[in-house]
């Protein structure tokens, strides 16, 4: 079982620890599946009812050299309390119940809608993941481009530039850890996406008139817990069109060029072994990636056979220096400008 520090877990680790006869361990495996960041990400119970509070470190005490028969005048660090709230995305399904059972295979029938649901819940925390902003929408909870926006300020320093202007994307690298970034749900609740089947109830159509259908409800509730801000690195403003003629920002002569970047990321992380330390890109640039790979045109890129952690093969592993390279659909190409 992957665990840091027995604080954290993947989402399939908890899964596991689930009642083998309940049906939430296999909708978490499904997603685990489709959504590699899923496979990565660390979730943690919070130590609230809705979500989960932090202490972080805010400033070292002072110290200094004294001399024999002077004394050093006291001191203390200084720390600051940090609370995130967990967001509840859910959503209900109703079949009419003599549809589904038309073929004589009702489990079937429903299970092909429940997959659809899977599918969008998945998208839609991935999304939330990286672009949530509990500003904008307070529903939601805050993700990684929101807190990593600005190429100056308190996190400045570890978003850096690729120069581009047009059709922009990023490349995150995250350190998953118990001390450095972790998902979170509240106190005495579920990990993961948590299916209730409802049963057969009264369901209306558009002019209120009832009928008989199965319903089923999907939640999820989860936050995203940044304890230490070092331990997240964006490289924005990569423009995709460049990525193709390998010009302007992609050229390998520039210092905006993404490989030269993705190493730097590696050395703006304080320490590298804190935690789980994944680069999550888009199908766009991981294509490129892996191109490069397969010329041998930057040989700190690695393809390795793609296996899942329950066997199953996906998309050949990419690595970078060794660090694991994802693919995440939802980091979009059409990404605002960070300056």
């Amino acid at each position: 079982m992957a665990t840091i520090g027995n604080l954290v877990l993947t989402l399939a680790d908890w899964a596991k620890r689930l009642d083998p006869s309940g049906k939430t361990s296999a909708i978490v495996e499904l997603l685990s599946q489709t959504n590699e960041i899923l496979t990565d990400m660390l979730v943690k119970e919070g130590n609230l009812p809705t979500g989960e509070r932090t202490t972080v470190r805010t400033g070292l005490p002072t110290v200094g050299f004294r001399m024999l028969n002077t004394g050093s005048p006291k001191s203390k660090s200084t720390t600051a309390q940090i609370d995130v709230h967990c967001a509840i995305l859910e959503g209900r399904s109703e079949i009419d119940k003599d549809e589904a059972d038309l073929n004589g295979n009702t489990a079937a029938y429903r299970l092909s809608e429940s997959q659809a649901f899977l599918e969008s819940m998945n998208q839609t925390m991935a999304d939330t993941l990286f672009y949530g902003n509990a500003a904008l929408n307070p529903e939601r909870f805050t993700g990684i481009a929101p807190q990593y926006n600005s190429l100056s300020g308190p996190v400045g320093g570890n978003v850096l530039s690729a120069g581009g202007t047009a059709n922009l994307t990023s490349v995150y690298l995250v350190v998953w850890g118990a001390n450095t970034v972790f998902a979170v749900f509240p106190k005495g609740s579920k990990a993961g996406l948590v299916h209730e089947d409802l049963g057969v109830g009264d369901a209306f159509d558009a002019n209120n008139n009832r009928f008989r259908a199965y319903m089923d409800r999907y939640q999820w509730k989860c936050g995203l817990a940044i304890k230490d801000w070092r331990y997240i690195v964006r490289i924005a403003n990569i423009n995709t069109a460049h990525l193709v003629a390998l010009s302007d920002t992609q050229a390998p002569t520039a210092a905006t060029f993404l490989p030269k970047l993705m190493a730097r990321a590696i050395d703006r992380i304080p320490s590298l072994n804190m935690g789980k330390m994944v680069f999550y890109a888009n199908r766009t640039v991981m294509s490129h990636l892996r191109i490069a790979a397969m010329e041998k045109a930057v040989n700190v890129l690695s393809i390795e056979e793609g296996l899942t952690q329950f066997g199953d093969r996906i998309q050949a592993g990419l690595k970078f220096l060794g660090v694991p390279v994802r693919c995440c659909d939802r980091i979009v190409n059409t990404e605002a400008q960070v300056t």
